[in-house]
């Protein structure tokens, strides 16, 4: 017998699927799918926010400075010619960034691994690549998703059985994070 529901695909068809409903799902907080694909994206998804729960404070905030060129009115980069080449002005500014110890960082190298990347679009811009944000999922997890489980034992999701699918009769479920 095997460990897994194999969902009638391929081993890459059935990764790529898993892979996308787990992204889908946290990126979202719930998903519309059938129960055989949604108790496998459970397994995946607890075990995900598992590991971020685990690893939510091992991290270590670290003062640095970095150069930011300066910029004017418009957003600009101000130059000034120096030797007589334009040159970028830089500005120096202290940082206070959070560093990953060696276990966090394997935590979130492991996530990423299975989560796809996402990009959001904003309505109002909807088909220009111009004002498309990239989503970090793994910083959603550690920051966004993992604080509100840190006092519980597993059990990060619900399914809920929402009817027989009109075509098949497959039976259609709602996962959502609890």
């Amino acid at each position: 017998m095997a460990g897994y529901r194999k969902l009638s695909r391929t081993t890459a068809q059935r990764k790529a699927l898993l892979r996308s409903q787990v992204t889908a799902l946290l990126q979202h907080g719930k998903i519309v799918t059938t129960e055989a694909k949604a108790k496998e994206v459970r397994k995946i998804a607890e075990g995900l926010i598992a590991l971020a729960v685990k690893e939510q404070n091992n991290f270590e905030e670290v003062t640095v400075t970095a150069k930011v060129p300066q910029k004017d009115a418009e957003g600009k980069r101000v130059k000034e010619v120096v030797d007589g080449k334009k040159v970028t002005k830089y500005d120096n500014v202290e940082k206070t960034i959070k560093k990953d110890k060696p276990s966090r960082l394997h935590a979130r190298r492991q996530m990423q691994k299975v989560l796809y990347t996402v990009k959001e679009v904003p309505t109002e811009a909807a088909g220009r690549k111009k004002n498309t944000k990239t989503v970090d999922l793994t910083n959603k997890l550690f920051d966004e998703i993992a604080p509100k489980y840190t006092g519980r034992n597993g059990g990060y999701t619900r399914i809920i059985k929402i009817g027989q699918r009109k075509g098949d009769a497959a039976m259609e479920v709602v996962l959502e994070l609890v």
